[in-house]
């Protein structure tokens, strides 16, 4: 299991929107790459049908390959539908991975076993399943009840756990001057990892949405 993250940081409404089109774009290689997609987290953006960041965990033999593929600066090309006379096409977005860490999981988080609380019904899990992961070092903590196993909650209680402890450790940079221009609120526009461009074809759009409403289907986890 990886934590793979996409955000808009503090561009434009048009980067939110390709935060959302990259997504859709993902989940589509992730079902021929027979990865597992979860949503984690999704943060609405500015304008419908947009997001500024959404934290997908990825599960799967070539679920690295797959982030790897992602990871870093992506460029995607698109004209505004927002400002139609806008000759910008190029928006930029961030995708952050974090993989899981053996050593981190022995020696830096305790974990406590507890049980499931809030809304779902039936598929809130009634059991002492659910993990409260705590960084012993900073304090970070935090709680992850799903239908899954205990050993489940606890793998993807550890990534988010370390995603926590990175953005601290960002921002402590940032404070002293040394932090980078992906955390100052923006992607970085030079030498993006990849480019992509806005599908024209009706064919693919058909695909796509077929797998997000799949993905949809399966629901999200809760992560507190």
């Amino acid at each position: 299991m990886l934590l793979i993250e996409i955000s808009a940081a503090h561009g434009p409404q048009e980067c939110e929107l390709a935060v959302a089109k990259a997504w859709q774009r993902l989940l589509l290689e992730a079902a021929m790459l027979d990865v597992t997609v979860q949503l984690i987290e999704q943060m609405p953006g500015s304008k419908h049908g947009t997001c500024s960041s959404v934290l997908l965990a990825l599960e799967g033999e070539k679920s690295e390959l797959l982030a790897g593929q992602w990871q870093g600066t992506v460029q995607w090309t698109c004209p505004s539908p927002y400002r139609p006379r806008h000759l910008r096409k190029n928006w930029f977005i961030g995708i952050a991975v974090y993989e899981e860490s053996v050593q981190a999981v022995s020696q830096d988080i305790r974990f406590e076993a507890c049980r499931a609380s809030g809304p779902g019904g039936q598929h809130v899990n009634k059991t002492d399943s659910a993990i409260r992961a705590t960084h012993v070092g900073s304090g970070i903590s935090v709680k992850v009840q799903t239908e899954r196993s205990q050993h489940a909650n606890k793998r993807l209680a550890v990534l988010l756990v370390m995603k926590k402890l990175k953005e601290q450790q960002t921002q402590q940079a940032d404070a002293a001057g040394a932090g980078n221009s992906l955390s100052r609120g923006s992607a970085h526009r030079e030498e993006p990892a990849m480019s992509r461009k806005e599908s024209k074809s009706p064919t693919f759009d058909r695909i796509v949405e077929a797998s997000l409403q799949l993905f949809n289907q399966q629901g999200e986890r809760s992560v507190t």
